[in-house]
């Protein structure tokens, strides 16, 4: 047996018999690194005449093929091995009963969106809720927003293929008011609404993500207006912040959906870097809303004659921010631990 075939059935076994990713690195180093020795045999190259490089380079050269291929079938089978054990290791049944010890944290978001219902509920207000996945028509021109608004360009909107119909392309919801087209043409005015559900939009960063949540309100009847609007926006954000005072302020705004359209802010002061809302000469912006535009009452087959609506928009995560002193708009969605201890709310807490 020659050197070469020696040298080839050494590296062999040890590649064979290794069971580590760190052992089987340091036999590659050993073999073919700066000093290993395959290339210690390649130098010896250098002192042969022509014929005797060609024929040596090429038994040297089919060795390394064969440790090579013998390394790379090793290292897989040592990550799948390490993967299998590392699954067994963090394996855990779902069907087993919760430890007693060991309750989950509820999400500031389930805790904003259940307060809000309870609220909601309490004002006449009846839960209705609509698809994910929408139509370019529910989601825009059901809603008075004409073709070359920018909300419907690829830099806003998530589209889920180029394919259309006579309702146009398949979206993800920019916003939960496509529910309110789906209220009018199926209930009978009057009525009042709310929708709590989770929209899309192509933006990021600590104040905007690309998944949010929203609460959409709508009430259609006779003869209401914007001081009905201000009247249950007042009253609803009392008692969910808990404040028996509270001061709002109207901004004039431009929505597709409503005219007069709105974006309101409420007062608040800093108390030892706490946000207190009700007093103060500070403002931040709440929510939007406005009286609903009749060419979006005309849609949903409500006889503007005789009805007209008001709607308002809230976002979740910056009512729970604010109400509950969450700094970063990402962590909702990161799925850390560390984050839902300091955030979460107990299970049994009222």
């Amino acid at each position: 047996m020659s050197e070469l075939d020696r040298l080839q059935a050494s590296c062999l076994f040890e590649i064979e018999h290794c069971d580590s990713l760190k052992k089987l690195d340091e036999i590659r180093t050993a073999i073919f690194g700066k000093n290993g020795k395959i290339t210690e045999l390649m130098k010896q190259l250098r002192a042969l005449d022509n014929e005797q490089k060609r024929q040596l380079g090429q038994e040297i050269n089919l060795a390394k093929t064969a440790i090579m291929e013998r390394f790379s079938t090793k290292l897989s089978e040592i990550e799948i091995r390490d993967l299998q054990k590392k699954l067994e290791a963090e394996y855990v049944d779902v069907s087993m009963p919760v430890r007693p010890n060991a309750f989950g944290k509820i999400h500031p978001i389930t805790k904003v969106a259940e307060e809000l219902a309870d609220i909601l509920s309490s004002y006449g207000f009846m839960f209705e809720d609509g698809p994910d996945i929408e139509k370019e028509f529910f989601n825009f021109t059901a809603l008075n927003i004409p073709d070359h608004h920018p909300a419907r360009t690829m830099h806003d909107t998530f589209y889920l293929n180029m394919l259309a119909d006579e309702h146009g392309r398949k979206l993800l919801r920019t916003h939960t008011s496509p529910v309110q087209h789906y209220t009018m043409i199926s209930h009978k005015p009057p009525f009042r609404m709310f929708s709590i559900g989770r929209v899309y939009r192509s933006d990021s960063d600590a104040t905007h993500t690309p998944m949010f949540d929203q609460v959409e309100c709508l009430i259609v009847d006779k003869n209401i207006g914007f001081a009905h609007l201000k009247w249950i926006l007042l009253n609803v954000l009392k008692k969910f912040f808990h404040v028996s005072e509270l001061k709002l302020r109207f901004r004039p705004s431009f929505f597709p959906f409503t005219e007069p359209s709105v974006e309101v802010d409420i007062a608040y002061e800093l108390k030892n870097g706490k946000m207190i809302f009700g007093t103060g000469d500070k403002w931040l912006e709440i929510c939007g809303g406005g009286v609903v535009h009749p060419n979006v009452l005309n849609c949903g087959h409500i006889d503007t004659s005789v009805y007209q609506g008001i709607a308002i928009g809230f976002g979740l995560e910056r009512l729970a921010s604010l109400k509950y002193g969450i700094p970063d708009l990402r962590g909702y969605f990161e799925s850390d631990d560390r984050w839902r201890e300091a955030f979460g709310f107990s299970h049994v807490a009222k």
